[in-house]
């Protein structure tokens, strides 16, 4: 609900501030005051149109189920445009995008013009439809959410399906590249830390030549052993240590030997090759350890690819069968929506009569399944479609399904209405005042009227009027509306039968 609008610096309004109730607010004055002014600057608040006022703030009571990840909503939220050289929103302080507010309140703001032809669109039926039978009947809301989780099931399904057939032109080739990446690194089977050995050995096999001829100079020292042994003997010293250190030389000079002799068994050229072989995958794969992962990586790929025949087959199976559970169960909501309608249609002929309307008819069709069921909505007027009403039978027939939608629902929001009961006849004029006011038990509706009937119904009557260029609004008391409405009668002269007549129309 709207509990308070202010606005500034509105073309022809220097500033207007107003608090507002529940119910029906109608707002009436001569033509060109700018009553559709001050209503396009409260719903450019809400991310509709475009803001003209220099400043329209607007405090509304939080409508229940409004939801956000971003903002955190006390019990009362202000909203705010800002034109300076281009146009700010704002919720609670805070900089918001157009496209943002309105998505966040469309559901609870909503805006019918008499040039408007929204609202019969197949969607809009079956959820008016819908949401009668969900409030009435847990069998049908059961099946409904039933239905549709196993819907967007089948459509993930479905989707998965169609990746694997798309993918199918490629899986020959990617299973050959896999098979190719595997086999290059399996038929070189390097070993983690194979590289730095076989480095070592090939930098072992570059000096092996070198090595040996200097063993062969060096085994000279023994030659010599005994002689030193005699000094250490004569002298009486203990010749232990040379003794040790020359049996670790002897012992290190025959590992040379048999390292020497090893290195001569081995085949150099096998070495350089294997050397190149892993350096190439390094390369490739940056490392051998990384190569060996990359191959397990593809292992997995190709078994999955593997696996690909199987699951088409699979899932093929699944959708055929689902498709034919979720027609069975699209069936069965079509009929239950069918018998609402034709339930619906009772309650809609008595306010289409009051009206000065034929009754109406729901025409169900079948469409291909999605995630509402198989049921396509038109509305029937005695041969006529939504598309050829004229705009008063458009807008009477669209009150009156919003009246019959009414049932269960406690709180709907904020409904404007621009000039809805415009170029109709008295009857009529009466009959759209009732179902406004109807209305107006779970919205809080705001009407712009030049009809007496409808002014007569309002819980709060504005009237905006110019004086001297300026455009002000003014709060009605009730001789204020008996003016105003005596004024709506009989013109800006108004007599006494109109007065009268006003006030049977407020007080009976």
């Amino acid at each position: 609900m709207i509990n308070r609008v202010f606005l500034k610096s509105l073309v022809s309004f220097s500033e207007v501030e107003i608090e507002l109730g529940q119910g029906l607010v109608v707002l009436s004055g001569p033509s060109g005051a700018g009553k559709s002014l001050f209503m396009n600057s409260i719903l450019s608040t809400f991310g509709y149109g475009t803001a003209e006022a220099s400043l329209c703030e607007v405090l509304v009571s939080k409508p229940k189920g409004l939801q956000s990840d971003v903002f955190e909503f006390e019990e009362e939220i202000t909203l705010k445009t800002i034109k300076k050289e281009k146009v700010r929103y704002s919720l609670d302080g805070q900089n918001i995008s157009k496209k943002v507010l309105n998505g966040m309140f469309s559901p609870f703001v909503q805006f019918l013009s008499v040039r408007d032809k929204s609202g019969f669109e197949s969607s809009d039926l079956l959820a008016l439809i819908d949401n009668d039978l969900m409030e009435k009947d847990k069998t049908f809301k059961k099946l409904f959410k039933e239905y549709n989780s196993r819907y967007q099931n089948y459509k993930l399904k479905l989707t998965q399906l169609e990746k694997i057939k798309a993918d199918e032109a490629k899986l020959m080739e990617l299973i050959e590249f896999a098979e190719f990446e595997i086999e290059k690194i399996a038929s070189v089977n390097p070993l983690v830390g194979e590289d730095e050995a076989l480095l070592k050995v090939k930098h072992q096999l570059s000096k092996i030549e070198k090595i040996n001829d200097a063993l062969e100079n060096a085994n000279g020292i023994f030659t010599f052993e005994e002689s030193v042994s005699e000094v250490y003997r004569l002298l009486d010293k203990d010749d232990a240590v040379f003794s040790e250190m020359m049996n670790q030389l002897r012992a290190d000079f025959e590992d040379i030997e048999s390292l020497s002799e090893e290195l001569a068994e081995v085949d150099i050229e096998a070495i350089l090759d294997r050397l190149e072989k892993i350096s190439s995958l390094k390369n490739r794969y940056g490392g051998i350890e990384e190569a060996l992962e990359y191959a397990q990586v593809k292992k997995k790929e190709l078994a999955g690819y593997q696996n690909i025949e199987q699951d088409k087959s699979m899932l093929t199976s699944f959708l055929e069968m689902e498709l034919s559970e979720l027609t069975i169960l699209a069936g069965q909501i079509s009929r239950m929506r069918k018998e609402k309608a034709l339930n619906l249609e009772k309650p809609l002929k008595k306010y289409l009569a009051e009206l000065k309307l034929p009754a109406l008819k729901f025409l169900f069709g079948v469409h291909t399944l999605d995630l509402s069921g198989q049921d396509v909505v038109e509305v029937d007027l005695n041969g006529s479609k939504a598309n050829t009403l004229s705009g008063g039978e458009f807008n009477r027939v669209r009150l009156a399904l919003m009246v019959v939608a009414l049932s269960g629902v406690k709180e709907a929001g904020v409904l404007i209405l621009d000039e809805i009961d415009a170029n109709v006849s008295g009857d009529e004029s009466i009959a759209i005042a009732n179902m406004i006011a109807k209305l107006s038990s779970v919205y809080q509706i705001f009407a712009i009227s030049h009809q007496a009937h409808l002014a007569a119904k309002a819980d709060q009557h504005l009237l905006v009027t110019k004086l001297k260029q300026k455009s002000v609004v003014k709060l009605l008391d009730k001789e204020g509306q008996v003016s105003e409405i005596a004024r709506i009668i009989a013109g800006e002269k108004s007599n006494e039968e109109a007065i009268h007549f006003a006030e049977k129309l407020l007080f009976k």
